[in-house]
């Protein structure tokens, strides 16, 4: 074994010439330590740079959910050949490769078990219905108002137009609807393109409702906010003005960067003060007195920022404001009959779109309470088509309210009948959109 003095017997020469040299080299010393300095500032900086991304979202999110620290979250998967025309592909997470479809069916967005204990219930008289169907590619929507630009735009895999908005300090897109009243629902679905890893941190799209519908912000308004950032959780952010003056601000701490990478589907309920909000099934904002009291609410506002325009696009689609939302249970059992347009399908088809469940799950509630009570479910469609197919489609989508009731809730199946009336009994005007939205509708009634 080597011992102490046998490096020291190396080591001391060097020490002693260096000394010996001490005064004639300290400037080559100097700029050796500059330089050294400098080199390992950059790489310090390149280290950081690198690891910022990765240590920032385990940092917050242990903060704002204790304990994740522990469990390593895995980074959504992007397409980066995706350009702001193109919808990105929904394979973003390790759930949703073709290995694991059958897992897929019944976690993603479009399966209705997902939507069992979903509590929004929509309402039942449309105020606004748009899905652009009567506008024009590559134009502004007709029905709709902004200070900035727009269009609209198609998609693979989309059979609907979809309003593509554009990021700005104060741009707005603001539909044609006024006079809200004081219990009403708001949904649309949005797709965004082109997120990626450096989507900005101040991404963020809003949906306001305000005592005013033009582009002046208004003295009273609540105002909902949520992130398209994919490196760290930046959540929900809530607001509100009451008399010009700022009563409620709060940031709600949520991981929605998987959601919002996808189809989403929003919806937002106002009963009086009362403003909730939920993205897909899941409610993530519910605050009794955001809105003001006794002031007349007249506009719905749509709002972006942060967005790289070159490579991330937002679009909204298939939007509808209706009067409503109110219990459905206790009009049931009082007057023995509902009708409600809030049950959706997929265009000419009797699948149904997984955020009526809230409805049906109503349903189900007063069902369950009360065990001798049979139901018929009766469909209508709109005019649209050929008048034999649209009786055939109106039953085959009384049948499907009718299985879900019993493959999602255990409703026993002697409890339920159905009727298809097509579009023989229109309560709206078939050549307008709204009027269309009205006449697809399903009843219940006691029997």
């Amino acid at each position: 074994m080597k011992t102490l003095e046998h490096y020291l017997k190396f080591i001391l020469p060097i020490v002693c010439i260096f000394f010996a040299h001490q005064t004639s080299d300290a400037q080559i010393l100097r700029k050796l330590g500059k330089a050294a300095e400098r080199a390992a500032e950059r790489t310090v900086e390149r280290r950081v740079e690198k690891e910022t991304s990765e240590k920032t979202d385990q940092a917050l999110d242990s903060i704002f959910e204790p304990g994740s620290e522990k469990k390593k979250k895995k980074k959504p998967k992007t397409n980066p050949s995706n350009s702001p025309g193109e919808q990105e592909s929904p394979q973003t997470s390790e759930e949703n490769s073709p290995n694991n479809q059958e897992e897929s069916s019944k976690t993603e967005p479009g399966g209705i078990k997902v939507y069992s204990k979903f509590d929004f219930v929509p309402g039942d008289t449309p105020i606004f219905v748009d899905d652009f169907s009567n506008d024009f590619v590559g134009d502004f929507p007709s029905r709709w108002n902004t200070n900035g630009s727009g269009e609209l735009v198609t998609l693979d895999g989309q059979s609907n137009k979809w309003l593509k908005i554009l990021p700005g300090y104060q741009t707005t897109y603001i539909p044609d609807v006024t006079n809200l009243p004081e219990e009403f629902t708001l949904e649309f679905d949005v797709i965004a393109t082109g997120l990626d890893s450096k989507t900005s941190s101040q991404s963020y799209f809003g949906v306001t409702i305000s005592d005013n519908n033009t582009f002046k912000k208004g003295a009273n308004l609540g105002k909902v906010e949520y992130s398209f950032c994919q490196f760290i959780a930046r959540g929900v952010v809530v607001e509100n003005n009451i008399a010009s003056k700022r009563v409620i601000r709060n940031d709600v701490g949520a991981d929605i960067r998987n959601i919002v990478n996808k189809k989403h589907h929003v919806s937002v309920a106002v009963n009086k003060q009362r403003f909730r909000l939920w993205i897909n099934e899941t409610k993530y904002i519910d605050v009794p007195r955001l809105l003001p009291a006794s002031v007349q609410m007249e506009g719905v506002k749509f709002t972006l920022r942060g967005t790289d325009t070159k490579k991330e696009s937002i679009l909204i689609g298939n939007i509808k404001v209706a009067k409503g939302g109110v219990d459905l249970r206790r009009q049931l059992l009082a007057d023995g009959k509902i009708s409600t347009n809030g049950i959706l399908f997929d265009s000419g088809s009797a699948n149904i779109q997984p955020q009526s469940m809230g409805i049906i799950r109503q349903i189900y509630q007063v069902l369950q309470q009360d065990s001798s009570i049979k139901l018929k479910i009766v469909g209508h469609t709109d005019a649209d088509g050929d008048d034999s197919k649209n009786m055939s489609l109106s039953q085959s989508r009384a049948e499907a309210v009718k299985n879900a009731l019993i493959s999602v809730y255990n409703v026993s199946s002697d409890r339920l009948t159905t009727e298809g009336k097509g579009e023989t009994e229109p309560v709206g005007d078939n050549s307008s959109p709204d009027g269309k939205a009205q006449n697809r509708r399903v009843e219940f009634i006691k029997l």
